[in-house]
C-alpha cells in the first residue's frame, strides 16, 4: 500500500481509532476538534489537520499507538516541539507528541563524553544537565529552549556553531527506534566484514541492502551530492560505505520518515572556558559577503550574520533594544556577529585582536564591536537566537515566509549568490531578510509576502523554483539546515536527479514498505504551492458579523484576527526556564495551556475552521481557563502575542452569548456583599472546616472543594486616616485587603 493511500484511509477524528487507542495506552488520546486544530500547525505555512494525537506516557505507549495505527490504516507522525519551519510535523496522521512524558536523560557517561535521551527532551533541557560536568551538547540550534533532540535528529539540525561541530549526522552515535513492522532497533556503527556482526537476521538484511544500493548508486552520489558541511536534503546515502558505516547517520534527516525514534545516543563536547565576540559592521551586505571568508580563516566558533531590517526590528523590541544600541549604534547595513573560543584567554584574545587587524585592513577601521562580558555574550546571542521571531514580528499580512531560507553555497560563491537572490527578489516585487549562518555560506532569507492572496503562491513558487537552480549552478544544496518536509521534498530531483530520487524511494520502502511514517515528506511529495494545505487556505476569512470589544487597529485592518497571527507557531512560549512566558505551560506541559496552543484555537475559531459557535463554546473556555494574565507573552514573546488581551474578548464573546455564570456573578459582586458576610465571619468561615459546605460549594459555585478559601477576618481595615494637608502618598486598599488580610494595609499605614 502506497504512502498516499495509506494517508487517504484516515478521517478526522475518527472515533473507532480513538476508542482503540484510549483502551491501550497510559497516556492521552486527543480527538476533539480544539485538539486536532492545536497540532495543525507547525512554524511553517501549512496547515493539515490530524486525524488525532496521541500524548504517550512512555515507549510501552508508542508502541501500541503505532500497533493500533498499522492495523486500522493510520500514518503516524513524530512530533516533538512542533518547531519545524518546512512542514515536516504537520500531516494527515497520527500525530504522537513525545514532548511531555518522553523528556528524560536516560543516561551520561562523563568519561566518555556520552549522553543517551528520550526524543522528547529539549536541547536546553540537556546542556542544563550537562553543565555541571563541563559538557554540552553542540548542535546549538536557536530554537533551544523548545527544541527537541528527537527532532533535531529528525531535521539533522546544524546551529550556530556548525563551522566547529558540525550538524546532526555528525553528533549522533546511535538511534535506538521502532520500526514499521513493530520491533525496536538500534542503529548504530556497523563494521565492514558482516560475518561476526550480531544482529538480527532482518537487520543484516536491511544493512546489505543499503550497502547494494550505495554501491549501485556511487557515481551518481560522487556526482550529485553537494560537497558542503551544510547539506539537509533526501537521505545521507552518502554515509553508507562497505568499509563500515553508522546506520544512525542515515535515520538522522529523515523527517521521521523511516522509524519512531524512542532514545538518542549523543557524542558531547567540552564547554570551552573562555569565550569573547567581535561584532563587525558594515556599509552594505555585499561587503558583509566578502568580509566572510577571511574571517573564517581566522577559525571562529561561529559567523553570523544580521541585515539591517533583522536590526531596526531588534531595536524596536523591548528585550533586544539595548543589545542592538550597543553592537550596532550607527544603523549599519548588516553585521557579522564572530565568536572565538578556547579553553586559554590568550589565544581568544589574540583572535580578537586578529579580527580588529583584518577589518582595518578591510577598510574598515574601529568597525568591530568587542563583548568580553558573559552577560554582553548572552544578550548578543539571545538577540540572533530570535532572529526568526524578529523578522517575523512584523505587522500586517506580509510575513517573511520560508520556504527558500537556507540553500548553502560555498563562501567563495556567497557574494555572487546573495546578489544574484537579491535581484530575483527584485524582479519579482518582493524584499526580503537576511540573518544566520555566514560561516558556512547557509544565510536565512525570507522574501516578504501575503500568503492570504492567491497571488503570492504563485510568486513563491517562480522564485523557488528559479533559486533552486541557482542553486544547483553553485553546486550548492537548497537546505542547509531546515530539510525538506511539504516545502521542498518537491525540489529534490531538481538538487539530486531522478535517478537519486527514485534511490531515497527505494531506501523508503525498504524501511517503510506499507508507507506508515510521515507520508508525503521526502519521497512522494505533494505540491509544495497547494493552497488547501496552507495555514490561510482558499476562503480564510474573520467570521462574518464577529466585533471584538477592544480596539485591535494597531494590527492593521485585520483587527484581532491579525494580532492572533502574530503567532507564527515557533514555540517560544514553550521555554522552560528564564523569564515568565509561559506559567501554565510550565506547569501542565500541556500544548492546549501554551500561548502558541490558545493562538492556534482561536485562530481556528475567528475563521470559521472550527464550525459555529467555537469562540463562546467550552472548549475555548476551557483553553483560556489556565491563562493567568502575567502578561508575559506580551512581553517575551518576539511578536508580541498578548494573550492576556485576547482572554478579554473570549471572555466577552462568551458573556455576550451565555451570559455569566454564576461564580462570576458572586465574584464579581464581592466589593458589594462583602462588608454584610465580614459581619458573620466566623459562620462564613465554617466553610472551610465542614466538608458538606465545601462539596456545596463546588456543587453551587464551582470551587474546588479541596481548596480552602481565604478567611474573613474578624477586624476588617475600615480605617480613613484624615491628611492634614495634601497628601504625600495614597494607599489604595482592595476588596482582599480589607475583609481578607488587613494586617497589610495596616503594616502599609505604618511605614507611611
Amino acid at each position: 500500500m502506497g504512502a498516499r493511500d495509506l494517508a487517504d484511509r484516515g478521517r478526522a477524528g475518527d472515533s473507532r481509532l480513538a476508542r482503540r487507542l484510549r483502551g491501550a495506552i497510559a497516556g492521552d488520546a486527543l480527538f476533539d476538534p480544539f485538539s486536532r486544530a492545536r497540532y495543525a500547525t507547525d512554524a511553517s505555512i501549512y496547515r493539515v489537520e490530524p486525524l488525532g494525537v496521541v500524548v504517550p506516557r512512555d515507549v510501552d505507549d508508542v508502541a501500541a499507538a503505532l500497533a493500533i495505527a498499522r492495523e486500522e490504516g493510520a500514518p503516524v507522525l513524530a512530533r516533538g516541539g512542533g518547531t519545524s519551519q518546512c512542514g515536516q510535523t504537520v500531516g494527515r496522521a497520527l500525530v504522537v507528541d513525545t514532548s511531555r512524558h518522553l523528556d528524560s536523560l536516560l543516561a551520561l557517561d562523563v568519561e566518555r563524553r556520552r549522553a543517551t535521551v528520550r526524543p522528547g527532551l529539549t536541547l536546553d533541557a540537556l546542556n542544563a544537565a550537562l553543565a555541571p560536568h563541563g559538557l554540552f551538547f553542540p548542535v546549538d540550534v536557536s530554537t533551544g529552549s523548545r527544541a527537541t533532540l528527537g527532532g533535531m535528529a529528525g531535521n539533522n539540525s546544524c546551529g550556530a556553531r556548525s563551522i566547529r561541530y558540525g550538524a546532526m549526522v555528525h553528533n549522533v552515535h546511535a538511534v535506538e527506534a521502532l520500526t514499521a513492522a513493530g520491533d525496536t532497533r538500534r542503529f548504530g556503527p556497523v563494521p565492514g566484514d558482516l560475518a561476526g556482526f550480531d544482529a538480527p537476521p532482518d537487520h543484516l538484511a536491511l544493512v546489505r541492502g543499503l550497502r547494494a544500493l550505495a554501491a549501485r548508486e556511487a557515481g551518481e552520489i560522487a556526482a550529485r551530492f553537494p560537497k558542503l558541511l551544510r547539506r539537509v536534503g533526501g537521505y545521507n546515502i552518502d554515509t553508507i560505505s562497505p568499509r563500515g558505516h553508522n546506520m544512525a547517520s542515515l535515520l538522522v534527516g529523515s523527517e521521521g520518515t523511516l522509524a519512531f525514534f524512542t532514545a538518542l545516543e549523543l557524542d558531547l563536547q567540552p564547554l570551552p572556558r573562555h569565550r569573547a565576540l567581535g561584532v563587525c559592521r558594515f556599509d552594505s551586505l555585499d561587503a558583509a559577503m566578502r568580509a566572510a571568508k577571511p574571517i573564517v580563516a581566522l577559525d571562529p566558533a561561529a559567523v553570523e550574520l544580521a541585515d539591517r531590517a533583522l536590526l531596526d526590528l531588534a531595536r524596536a523590541a523591548p528585550p533586544f533594544r539595548a543589545v542592538v544600541e550597543r553592537i550596532a549604534p550607527d544603523r549599519p547595513a548588516a553585521v557579522l556577529i564572530v565568536e572565538f573560543a578556547g579553553d586559554e584567554a590568550a589565544p581568544v584574545r589574540r583572535a580578537l585582536a586578529d579580527l580588529e587587524t583584518l577589518m582595518a585592513d578591510l577598510g574598515r577601521p574601529g568597525a568591530v564591536a568587542a563583548v568580553r562580558d558573559a552577560a554582553g555574550q548572552r544578550a548578543v546571542w539571545e538577540m540572533r537566537k530570535a532572529g526568526l521571531n524578529i523578522v517575523m514580528s512584523m505587522k500586517g499580512d506580509g510575513k517573511p515566509v520560508s520556504f527558500i531560507e537556507d540553500c548553502a553555497v560555498a563562501l567563495d560563491d556567497l557574494p555572487a549568490y546573495v546578489a544574484r537572490m537579491s535581484d530575483l527578489f527584485a524582479r519579482h516585487g518582493v524584499r526580503g531578510t537576511w540573518y544566520a549562518h555566514a560561516s558556512v555560506g547557509c544565510l536565512h532569507v525570507r522574501p516578504v509576502l501575503n500568503m492570504k492572496d492567491p497571488a503570492a503562491a504563485r510568486t513563491m513558487r517562480a522564485i523557488a523554483e528559479e533559486a533552486f537552480a541557482m542553486v544547483c549552478d553553485y553546486r550548492g544544496s537548497h537546505s542547509g539546515e531546515h530539510g525538506d518536509g511539504l516545502v521542498r521534498s518537491e525540489f529534490l530531483e531538481t538538487m539530486f536527479g531522478p535517478r537519486l530520487v527514485r534511490a531515497f524511494e527505494a531506501v523508503k520502502d525498504r524501511f517503510d514498505p506499507g508507507g506508515l511514517f510521515n507520508p508525503g515528506k521526502i519521497v512522494r511529495p505533494p505540491r509544495m504551492d497547494d493552497r488547501a494545505s496552507f495555514r490561510y487556505p482558499p476562503g480564510y476569512a474573520p467570521v462574518p458579523g464577529f466585533s471584538p470589544a477592544l480596539d485591535w487597529s494597531a494590527w492593521g485592518p485585520g483587527g484581532l484576527l491579525a494580532a492572533v497571527e502574530m503567532c507564527n507557531g515557533n514555540g517560544a512560549c514553550r521555554k522552560e526556564a528564564g523569564g515568565v512566558m509561559c506559567p501554565s505551560w510550565r506547569a501542565t506541559r500541556d500544548e492546549a495551556h501554551l500561548t502558541r496552543g490558545r493562538a492556534n484555537a482561536l485562530r481556528a475559531a475567528l475563521s470559521g475552521q472550527l464550525g459555529p459557535g467555537a469562540l463562546e463554546s467550552d472548549a475555548m473556555a476551557d483553553a483560556m481557563a489556565l491563562c493567568v494574565g502575567c502578561k508575559g507573552c506580551r512581553r517575551e514573546c518576539p511578536t508580541g502575542v498578548d494573550m492576556a488581551r485576547m482572554k478579554i474578548e473570549v471572555a466577552h464573546r462568551r458573556a455576550a452569548a451565555r451570559g455569566f455564570p454564576r461564580r462570576d456573578r458572586v465574584v464579581g459582586w464581592l466589593p458589594a456583599w462583602a462588608p454584610w458576610a465580614s459581619r458573620a465571619a466566623g459562620l462564613a468561615n465554617l466553610r472551610n472546616r465542614s466538608a458538606l459546605l465545601r462539596r456545596a460549594g463546588e456543587a453551587w459555585l464551582g470551587l474546588a472543594a479541596a481548596r480552602d478559601l481565604p478567611r474573613w477576618a474578624p477586624d476588617p481595615f475600615l480605617e480613613t486616616p484624615e491628611p492634614s494637608g495634601k497628601p504625600d502618598a495614597l494607599l489604595f486598599v482592595d476588596t482582599f485587603s480589607t475583609w481578607f488580610e488587613p494586617a497589610v494595609p495596616r503594616a502599609a499605614l505604618a511605614v507611611l
